[in-house]
């Protein structure tokens, strides 16, 4: 009895690293989200400067994934807390920006430091799920959308009670930090490093490509709906302010869902019926969306869509992280998510085009269409499943290196 116990402890430990990583994560974003405004003003730019200035958070994002996957399979759990930390820094320069350019440098650093706690703490989170034989990689997604709802709510609460950028920002700073010191340094390393002799940059295995592609659609789908949702309801639905307010909400609110009750069924089905389920439930919760005739319908079909997507980017990242073995598992996790950071995006990008040349209903039904196509798709992965499992039983060495 009493020798379990140190296991067990161990494994809660774990488990409560790449879960706090993904709240940390979270935090920063949802204070984001409802700060905008105020940095927008605070730097004086116009809203052409201000989309500038948000899309170096993506380039900086990619800049940094792949290379963050290396150094996490080179110097395993030490990486997510250094990480971290320089993320919540980093997420304080957009308060002192004076002006759209000092802007745009300070979320180009954003981004850098953003692309690399969201490999480490993906790799984290599928290192635990793999080391402990239970699901683990959505209840950290929903971690993340919890997280971000949270922030999200106390931001509004303290800009209403007069707070501007530098106080959230320094609050959002102290909470990550106290996380990065703090439960992101206890934690499982992982099993195997990769060899100091590997070096130089190889083109990625096509297997990974794959699942990168099929979560860039998957990221397509959940930023559509998280972007166009409440144009969808009031351009086109005539619906009021307040009501097309909540559809973005109802969304994040329906991805949490999903992902904890996508924990719960991934224990009983594989993981590629769990992926074609949800993209059928996203692409059911999209059509219904984009064919509403009324509002109230319209938000029944965001609700769907966000509990079938949700599922799917974790689940895929999962299967990635299991193909690659330990001793790659971090890089084949940064492809993944790299490719993956594409979809999410030109995704939105993507409907406003679409919709420029018909209509908004035809660019989100559209989506819905992506979302057949993922599902049809899942049971692909299904054979990777099985090639993963055939590598465990027959040793690491003869596995495909990321």
């Amino acid at each position: 009895m009493s020798s379990a116990q140190p296991g067990a402890a161990s494994g809660r430990r774990g488990r409560r690293r790449p879960l706090a990583a993904f709240a940390a994560f979270g935090v920063f974003w949802g204070a984001w989200g409802a700060l905008v405004p105020a940095i927008q003003a605070s730097a004086s730019a116009s809203d052409a400067e201000l989309g500038l200035a948000l899309l170096m958070v993506g380039l900086g994002a990619l800049f940094s994934m792949r290379v963050t996957g290396a150094l996490v399979d080179r110097h395993g759990a030490a990486v997510l807390p250094i990480a971290m930390l320089l993320f919540g820094v980093a997420g304080f320069l957009p308060a002192l920006a004076p002006s759209p350019i000092a802007l745009g440098a300070a979320l180009l650093v954003v981004g850098v430091t953003s692309g690399a706690v969201d490999v480490a703490a993906n790799a984290a989170g599928v290192d635990e799920e793999i080391a402990s034989g239970r699901p683990l990689m959505n209840l950290a997604h929903a971690c993340f959308s919890g997280s971000v709802v949270a922030a999200s709510l106390a931001t509004g609460a303290l800009r209403a009670a007069g707070a501007g950028p530098r106080t959230v920002l320094g609050v959002v700073l102290a909470v990550i930090a106290a996380i990065a010191l703090g439960p992101l340094r206890r934690g499982r390393a992982p099993h195997v490093r990769a060899p100091a002799a590997r070096s130089g940059w190889s083109w990625p295995p096509p297997v990974l490509l794959g699942l990168g592609a099929l979560c860039a659609l998957a990221f397509v789908v959940e930023n559509a709906w998280q972007t166009w949702s409440a144009v969808q309801l009031e351009t086109t639905l005539g619906a009021a302010a307040g009501v097309s307010a909540a559809a973005p909400a109802l969304f994040a609110g329906a991805a949490m869902t999903g992902r904890l009750c996508g924990n719960l069924v991934a224990r009983r089905l594989a993981r590629h019926v769990v992926l074609a389920l949800g993209a059928l439930l996203a692409a059911l919760g999209s059509a219904i969306g984009a064919l509403a005739p009324s509002p109230a319908l319209a938000l029944c079909g965001v609700g769907l869509a966000g509990l079938g997507t949700s599922v799917c980017a974790p689940t895929l990242i999962s299967m990635a992280g299991a193909w690659a073995g330990p001793a790659a598992r971090a890089a084949a996790v940064s492809i993944v998510t790299t490719v993956a950071y594409v979809g999410f995006l030109v995704g939105p990008p993507a409907v406003g085009l679409v919709a420029a040349a018909t209509a908004l209903p035809t660019a989100l039904l559209a989506v819905a269409l992506l979302a057949v196509a993922l599902a049809g798709l899942a049971p692909l992965t299904g054979r990777l499943a099985a090639g993963a499992a055939a590598a465990e039983g027959e040793g690491e060495g003869a596995r495909p290196q990321a």
